[in-house]
């Protein structure tokens, strides 16, 4: 799996991002496209300390998860999301995909710091698996609207 952090996987990402326009359905799932530009959004705020989204320590999330959040296996398609990470409201499609292009390159500028604070829901990660974790959550939405 790539990883956020390589120059190569996040150029890859604003690539197939500026590709995106509001014309695009989603193959599977129930968000609009500026609902999961929104959506996607809030893992990179949660790793920039911006937002907690008041998640809480969960061992049995942290057991049978965590090493699927960065493992190289993709994930399936219609996952549950999490309810404080739910976007069900109308989103402008303009400024989410703004401010995900601006997250995701302020993210990438961290790409040489090794001292991550703990996930509120599954602990410690590694720069490499938080790096993965990113890269993977991203490109599992951007491949739910066929980018």
């Amino acid at each position: 799996m790539d990883s956020i952090f390589t120059e190569k996987a996040n150029q890859d990402l604003l690539k197939r991002l500026k590709t995106i326009d509001k014309s695009k359905t989603a193959n599977w799932g129930k968000m609009n496209v500026s609902q999961m530009l929104h959506h996607c959004q809030h893992p990179i705020n949660i790793i920039l300390q911006k937002k907690d989204y008041d998640l809480k320590p969960n061992w049995i999330a942290r057991l049978l998860f965590k090493k699927a959040m960065y493992s190289d296996k993709l994930w399936r398609k219609n996952l549950p999301t999490v309810p404080s990470f739910k976007t069900m409201d109308d989103r402008d499609f303009t400024s989410e995909k703004l401010k995900l292009k601006s997250l995701i390159e302020e993210l990438h500028t961290h790409k040489d710091r090794n001292d991550w604070q703990a996930h509120p829901v599954f602990g410690t990660f590694t720069k490499e698996q938080w790096g993965k974790m990113q890269y993977k959550h991203l490109d599992h939405h951007f491949r739910q609207f066929g980018v």
